[in-house]
């Protein structure tokens, strides 16, 4: 298992290189056991690599869903290089080792060591490494969109880094480009000009004063905002015809992302109302739903009691796990890692960890399908 996360993260994985290199990487380790794995491929570069172990019971199918893609390596100094791989003191170093290459890794070598182990199934196993979870979703989507060819689920796992906490529920996620338009002029003549990035000024002074209309969750408390980009103007002698910004809402279960979208459009008209000259539209970016799996349903009771622990958690961050729910099962998300050292330099799991994640999955596949 250890070469094969070592593999995995020197098959760089990012927007820039696609997934496609990782995706034979993880079929290739199937093959060792006699796995046959289905790599998708499209635009080139972009790749799902999925494969499904067969069972001769009646028992709902278990699915892995993992993700392949990476986040870039950033522009601070890794210690090591960033897609090495390399082992140093119990650990294995790389972009990727923890967020969620090591939980492929767990995922793959579970499958096996059932296959090699020639225990009898009473439902199918599916396992899912997905292309562009960091940016876009599109290996989610394009495996869900195929769900006539799936079999029913008892359950997803999604084998992110939880430091083996049990997540149940976390927040969605709402990413809009705000792009406020002007009028160039000469910088001597001001007046001559509409200034775009003073007309994004006054939205983000809107911005900061608005609060969307929903009750604060018992467990995700409540949705937030943060204006996390900002972009206009060519140069220092040229009023700036144009200026974007970025706002990332993170949103609650039962919340409307349209009663969002709608509140900023009735904000922009307020401003245009107060001044004829501004200008702004509304894109949106990333839009994914919030999670929130019944904590007290069969599928999580017995997946608890299964990895001996008692209670499940929520977080703040985003997975795939919304698009995985429209197949209609539970999702819980459940891995090796630690999530602070997500999308840092000098990227890092633990062997031990990792080990111990492949007994936990070894163990939920023989509960639910034997």
């Amino acid at each position: 298992m250890n070469d094969f996360l070592s593999r995995l993260i020197q098959a760089e994985s990012t927007v820039q290189t696609g997934e496609r290199n990782a995706a034979k990487v993880v079929s290739d380790e199937f093959a060792r056991s006699g796995i046959q794995a289905r790599i998708d491929v499209w635009n080139d570069n972009r790749a799902n690599v999925s494969a499904r172990i067969t069972s001769i019971g009646p028992r709902p199918a278990l699915l892995f869903a993992c993700h392949l893609d990476v986040v870039g390596p950033g522009d601070a100094a890794w210690k090591n290089p960033p897609f090495s791989g390399i082992r140093l003191d119990g650990r294995i170093l790389g972009r990727g080792a923890t967020d969620m290459k090591g939980g492929v890794a767990a995922a793959v070598t579970a499958i096996r060591r059932i296959v090699d182990s020639n225990v009898k199934l009473l439902g199918d196993i599916v396992f899912l490494a997905a292309a562009g979870e960091e940016t876009d979703s599109s290996g989610a989507e394009r495996f869900v969109a195929a769900r006539d060819e799936l079999p029913r689920f008892a359950g997803v796992i999604i084998p992110e880094p939880t430091d083996f906490e049990i997540i149940t529920a976390h927040r969605g996620m709402l990413w809009l480009e705000i792009t406020t338009k002007g009028t160039a002029a000469h910088s001597s003549t001001p007046h001559l000009g509409v200034n775009a990035i003073t007309a994004a000024k006054s939205v983000i002074d809107e911005l900061q004063h608005y609060k969307p209309n929903i009750a604060r969750h018992d467990l995700l408390g409540d949705c937030s905002m943060s204006i996390n980009t900002i972009a206009g103007g060519k140069a220092l002698n040229v009023v700036p015809d144009s200026c974007k910004i970025g706002v990332d809402f993170r949103t609650l279960p039962g919340q409307d992302h349209a009663d969002i979208l709608a509140d900023l459009r009735k904000i922009i008209e307020r401003l245009k109302s107060a001044d004829p000259n501004f200008d702004a539209q509304i894109a949106i970016v990333r839009q994914v739903g919030p999670l929130e799996t019944d904590c007290h349903g069969d599928f999580v009771r017995d997946f608890c009691s299964t990895a001996g622990i008692a209670e499940t958690k929520a977080v703040g961050f985003t997975t795939d796990g919304p698009c995985f729910a429209e197949l209609g099962a539970p999702v819980v998300i459940f891995g090796p890692g630690k999530p602070e050292i997500c999308h840092k330099p000098d990227e890092y799991i633990e062997i031990a960890d990792l080990e111990r994640a492949v007994e936990y999955y070894r163990k939920v596949i023989l509960k639910f399908l034997t």
